[in-house]
């Protein structure tokens, strides 16, 4: 009897080895693409029912190529390198890896947030050049008198409320699909609402066509004057250039950014060095502890629903 086969579709930052020892210990063939690359499929591996996504974008010819697929397991909360109508055409799961970070991301996005309202950067830089009290050019404000939005009340949203609660004067949220305000959370808002109040704004929704683009050009100029953004999500949920002209003009206080539009971004972003920015390399879901569960996880889900289909 022939073994099931599994692909591995790209190599990313994470190693690989411990998924494919899950799956061989299941059972499985294993394959490691680089769909990213050359997006192709050796022969041995178009009978895949199983695939590990990782950073490729996952279309009708990644599907075509595998038709045989069954189960796509994510090694993220997010599923937008997967295209969802084919997958849902073609009958096949999608399983996201959820709750791995959430301790994690959540934490990201106030070290960020703190950065941005404390300068923190800008000073340190201007220390290590010479200077000392001079180093502030900017008053921080008192967070207190503050209110953090959140765009986005899913784990992340919701624990990063829970962590930042005593540092704010009020914490407000917008979610679609939340209807009782959670722990850490003073009131739910229409978004018109959340933008005209917060002067934080952090963002926890997934990328989607409805929310693609979401922070655009209105929606930065409806926030209060000198805000700060931060985004821990995708960074196509935020129009850059729309974003870099509000940094460029003063209007936002800054921005603390772990994801850009393009990863890597090009190396002219505007947004990678800009002076009222923090950016980190997609990193906030690292730790040592959440490192195992995605090293892991999406081998583990996909030998899971293979044994239970």
């Amino acid at each position: 009897m022939n073994r099931p086969v599994a692909v591995i579709t790209d190599v990313t930052d994470l190693d690989v080895g411990p998924a494919t020892d899950i799956l061989r210990d299941a059972g499985f063939e294993v394959h490691v693409l680089s769909w990213d690359v050359d997006q192709t499929v050796p022969e041995a591996a178009r009978e895949a029912v199983i695939a590990l996504a990782g950073y490729a974008y996952l279309g009708r010819s990644f599907f075509e190529a595998l038709p045989g697929l069954r189960y796509i397991a994510t090694a993220s909360a997010g599923t937008d390198m997967v295209d969802a109508d084919e997958a849902r055409a073609r009958d096949v799961v999608v399983q996201p890896l959820v709750g791995v970070a959430t301790e994690e991301v959540a934490t990201h996005a106030l070290a960020l947030l703190l950065a941005i309202e404390r300068d923190l950067l800008p000073v340190a830089t201007a220390v290590a050049a010479g200077a000392w009290s001079e180093a502030y050019t900017a008053i921080p404000r008192r967070l207190t008198h503050c209110t953090l939005g959140l765009y986005g009340l899913g784990r992340i949203g919701t624990r990063l409320a829970q962590l930042a609660r005593p540092l704010f004067g009020r914490v407000l949220a917008h979610d679609p699909y939340v209807a009782t305000a959670p722990d850490g959370v003073d009131a739910l808002v229409s978004f018109a609402e959340l933008l005209a109040a917060s002067d934080v704004l952090s963002l926890h929704v997934p990328l989607t066509a409805q929310t693609t683009g979401a922070v655009g050009a209105a929606e930065i100029a409806a926030l209060p004057e000198g805000a700060s953004l931060i985004n821990v999500s995708r960074g196509e949920l935020v129009d850059a250039t729309a974003l870099a002209a509000a940094l460029d003009d003063g209007r936002l206080r800054g921005a603390g950014l772990d994801v850009l539009e393009g990863e890597p971004p090009r190396p002219s972003d505007p947004l990678r060095a800009h002076p009222r920015t923090i950016v980190t390399p997609h990193v906030a879901y690292l730790s040592d502890r959440s490192l195992e569960g995605y090293l892991r996880g999406p081998a583990e889900s996909a030998v899971r629903w293979w044994r239970e289909r």
